[in-house]
């Protein structure tokens, strides 16, 4: 028999269901007290203002840091980029339904917009790092790279849940990734 999950859990899990469903300022956090099975009152306990439940959201997306010895081929920028690419993606898209919420509220709540912000920012350092490793720490063009990567996998997340499989937002990546890598190969940056 497994031990029932910590009320924290269930209520982060209560929350993120019923904001997916309903939208965030369309939840009382009576209803998410129901759905979790506690006392209102434990909700306050753990997180002083509904608003503080998102915060916590945040912290339940994956982390960006990879383990580079795994993604890196030394002198290979396509492949390293195709093996960075496959673990963001398992990652994220694990949080589909997590990550659609939290862009929606970023519209509304800034301090979900500056954790996503913070986010991004990891994604671009992740990028770089593992852009340098793969060119022998040759850094023409990798911020350029970095950030233009880490852009189009934030687009990719925030609306592959709701994109059709035509969508840029599903395709395989591996030709940009080419390209990308090419670029870099020519002193674009």
């Amino acid at each position: 028999m497994t031990a029932p999950e910590p009320a924290r859990e269930r209520i982060l899990g209560a929350a993120e269901e019923l904001f997916a469903e309903r939208g965030f300022d369309a939840t009382p956090t009576s209803k998410i007290a129901e759905r979790a099975d506690v006392p209102k009152g434990l909700v306050h306990y753990y997180f002083a203002k509904k608003v503080d439940l998102l915060a916590a959201l945040v912290e339940r997306l994956p982390e960006e840091t990879v383990d580079r010895t795994a993604v890196v081929v030394s002198g290979d920028v396509t492949e390293s980029l195709c093996r960075l690419v496959a673990v963001l993606d398992e990652r994220l898209g694990s949080s589909a339904v997590l990550s659609h919420l939290l862009w929606r509220e970023a519209d509304t709540h800034p301090a979900v917009r500056d954790a996503l912000h913070g986010r991004f920012d990891r994604f671009v350092e992740e990028i770089r790092a593992v852009l340098l490793a793969a060119r022998k720490g040759d850094g023409r063009g990798v911020d350029s790279a970095a950030v233009l990567l880490a852009s189009t996998l934030s687009y990719r997340h925030s609306v592959y849940r709701h994109a059709d499989e035509e969508s840029p937002a599903r395709v395989d990546l591996r030709p940009e990734l080419r390209f990308l890598a090419a670029a870099l190969d020519a002193g674009a940056g």
